[in-house]
């Protein structure tokens, strides 16, 4: 409910801007954002999760923590604060830069305030709080938003709504978790922390920097505008994976802490998540690539009809995200952050070969778009070798619970495409024919198939009907 809700209410916002505000507009935001994103990893990262991890966290672990969060915030907010100029410069002297980056960095800050709270919230496992942060900060900060892209503010509406959907974050976190910093600091604690979260920060560097390297090209070697329609392109996907995903992360990570000495409870719930998030979100990654050209068309306009191909490629990418995220989550849940680190390294090494590669291809936004869904099925193998000693369940083994909810995902996204070119009507009467088409499809081939994983989750909500 908290990331369906929340995001759903902020995909109704960013509607409401892209309507409002040029293609140009939200490319330098996303510029800007890329650089405040590697800062914030240093911030929000590798201490937070050990945190999570540690068997007997106490208030001096989180006390500490929260202290040389926001230590390291000032650093980083400073940093950019002198550099946006020369950030500027490099990105052919846009000016405007400078000040979006002056003012967005304020984010960092906020967000330092409350990632203790956050994984606290997390460890306890108490996500209606989480609930109650989200949509409290997303429904003013949009408005607020909407209400700047009328009055003419242009990029100035994109940052403000960030900007105070931080701070309301950060307002509401310290009103409702009731935990509270101690004036304490153990720089022993700090040690043993860090020993554990200095790989995992090592490695969001790297998946940061990886991940928004694509808009660092895009926007150098094309235009803010090509940027804006990779960025909405990338949007639609990443809101469906982020919230059933992160829904299944969150929880399990804490879950799969609780019982790392017990290796075959713990692949039990690796083999678990693999096979509902599939289930869960394949079938939405081949729906939204089949449907991408008439959903543009209705809920973006005509103007924003070339992120159409960026849709359909990110759709790809991410449908191997379940494999990915659980395996690593099944890694540091046994502590072993140095197997995380070398993944990272490997993964990010052959991902920047095959990205320099469709550069030089096909010089074009769409191929460099193209290295993500390239390197996404490698990068299973990758994450799955690990488990294959820790767990007993390895590649071929998940393959084996992945491929039938993938296989029926790609029947069915393939037959609503072609009924997409068949059926001539109005988009706004299309898009819901399609979608209606596509589920009738998916949930008939999982009974008529069997999909145990249907069943889980029939039997899982009559439970929770039942309560």
């Amino acid at each position: 409910m908290e990331r369906f809700g929340s995001q759903a209410m902020q995909f109704v916002v960013s509607i409401a801007l892209a309507r409002l505000l040029s293609p140009d507009d939200f490319g330098l935001v996303a510029l800007v954002m890329v650089f405040i994103a590697l800062a914030n990893v240093f911030v929000q990262s590798g201490l937070n999760t050990a945190l999570v991890q540690k068997k007997n966290a106490d208030n001096v672990d989180f006390s500490t923590v929260f202290y040389a969060s926001i230590l390291i915030a000032l650093f980083f907010y400073g940093l950019l604060f002198f550099t946006a100029p020369v950030i500027a410069e490099f990105y052919n002297g846009r000016e405007i830069i400078i000040p979006v980056i002056r003012v967005l960095g304020l984010t960092l800050l906020l967000g330092s305030l409350n990632s203790v709270q956050a994984a606290y919230i997390e460890r306890n496992m108490m996500f209606k709080k989480l609930f109650y942060r989200s949509v409290g900060a997303i429904i003013p900060a949009g408005l607020f938003g909407v209400a700047l892209a009328f009055a003419g503010f242009g990029i100035w509406a994109l940052v403000g709504q960030q900007l105070l959907n931080s701070f309301l974050m950060c307002a509401i976190m310290w009103f409702t978790v009731k935990w509270r910093p101690s004036l304490v600091f153990s720089f022993e604690r700090f040690r043993k922390l860090f020993s554990f979260g200095w790989k995992l920060l090592v490695s969001a560097l790297l998946d940061t920097g990886y991940r928004n390297i694509r808009d660092l090209v895009i926007g150098k070697l094309f235009s803010a505008t090509d940027l804006g329609y990779y960025n909405r392109g990338d949007q639609f996907p990443r809101i469906i994976i982020s919230n059933i995903n992160s829904s299944i992360q969150s929880v399990l990570l804490p879950s799969l802490s609780t019982v790392q000495d017990d290796r075959e409870r713990l692949k039990q719930l690796v083999r678990r998540s693999i096979k509902t998030s599939a289930f869960l979100i394949l079938p939405m990654m081949a729906g939204l690539a089949a449907v991408a050209e008439p959903l543009v068309l209705v809920v973006l306009g005509e103007k924003w009809l070339p992120a159409v191909p960026f849709i359909q490629i990110c759709c790809f990418s991410y449908a191997f995200w379940p494999i990915h995220t659980t395996n690593l989550s099944a890694i540091n849940a046994v502590g072993r952050s140095d197997v995380f680190l070398k993944l990272e390294i490997i993964k990010k090494t052959y991902g920047l070969a095959v990205l320099l590669l469709t550069i030089w291809l096909f010089r074009s936004p769409e191929g460099i778009a193209m290295s993500a869904a390239i390197t996404a099925p490698i990068g299973s193998f990758v994450n799955a070798y690990p488990n294959k000693k820790f767990l007993g369940y390895g590649f071929v083994d998940q393959m084996r619970d992945f491929l039938p909810a993938f296989l029926l995902s790609v029947a069915m996204g393939g037959g609503i495409y072609a009924l997409s070119k068949v059926i001539i009507m109005s988009p706004w009467l299309l898009l819901p024919v399609l979608v209606i088409a596509g589920g009738l499809i998916y949930v008939l081939g999982a009974k008529l198939f069997r999909l145990e994983s249907f069943d889980y989750i029939l039997n899982t909500v009559k439970e929770l009907r039942k309560k």
